[in-house]
């Protein structure tokens, strides 16, 4: 009964999310813009996704992405994309499990 969660599904825009080519190329077959691209590729996963901004519009349009559906095809380009390591933290890392758990050194 798991359920994956992204509190940052946009990735602060890192690594070029939104200028990239493969997802503005999809994103214009469907009309769309590159966050509501890698939002509706997020939710088809069955993650749970909570998009954060501060503009009206940028909510509205994050609210705007289940009146397209991606392809098996364009699900597939998204997700050879991932870069397999986190766009904040390495979690792997030590000082950031201690970090997050609150956990002192001795």
């Amino acid at each position: 009964g798991t359920h994956t969660m992204s509190w940052g599904p946009l990735a602060e825009g890192r690594n070029g999310l939104f200028v990239n080519p493969v997802l503005k190329e999809i994103g214009k077959v469907h009309g769309k813009s590159v966050a509501q691209v890698a939002l509706r590729y997020l939710t088809q996963r069955d993650v749970i996704i909570i998009p954060k901004s501060v503009h009206r519009n940028r909510m509205e349009e994050n609210f705007n992405i289940y009146d397209f559906e991606l392809t098996p095809d364009e699900m597939e380009r998204i997700k050879y994309l991932d870069l397999a390591k986190s766009a904040f933290f390495d979690h792997n890392d030590p000082e950031t499990v201690k970090m997050f758990m609150g956990w002192r050194a001795l």
